[in-house]
């Protein structure tokens, strides 16, 4: 499912004189990882912490071409999506997942017809704990993302804003 392309830079240049919190620039810590290199949509939220239980049920529920964004606390110690749930993801129709954390799998992510951005990669598993909160407000990398909210990302990085652009 192939969503149409909008440049990050091009709703940088548009917005640059806003000085509302409803458009919002992430750090350019996020690395693609995804078969998508460029996606958007409605975002749901999910604050996580080195397990993905809730992530792997979430995906394998139909995306509508929304963005998951977990909270995984920013560790690289386990990873949060490997190649399986990037499946899900694809297979379900989500544009995209932002991990706040990291991802595995790397070959079988760049397969996937999704976007995904994530702080970096390591091979260890997370736990496989029921826990977690969904369709909350987290915080990535210093920035408020809200449930609804929407994200663009693309090669140049992430932005997100209140409302549809």
């Amino acid at each position: 499912m192939a969503t149409p392309t909008i440049s990050t830079c091009d709703l940088c240049d548009r917005f640059r004189d806003s000085a509302s919190d409803d458009f919002r620039v992430l750090p350019g810590v996020f690395r693609s990882y995804g078969g998508r290199m460029a996606f958007h949509g409605p975002v749901r939220t999910l604050r996580c912490h080195e397990a993905n239980a809730k992530l792997r049920e979430l995906l394998q529920t139909p995306g509508d071409g929304r963005v998951i964004v977990v909270d995984g606390g920013a560790s690289m110690q386990r990873a949060l999506l490997g190649g399986n749930l990037a499946g899900f993801a694809a297979q379900h129709g989500w544009a995209g997942v932002l991990i706040n954390g990291v991802v595995r799998d790397l070959a079988e992510l760049r397969a996937a017809d999704v976007g995904i951005f994530a702080l970096g990669h390591c091979p260890m598993p997370s736990y496989k704990r029921e826990e977690g909160s969904l369709d909350e407000p987290v915080r990535i990398q210093g920035t408020w993302i809200r449930p609804g909210d929407w994200l663009y990302a693309d090669e140049d990085g992430i932005v997100v804003s209140s409302t549809a652009l």
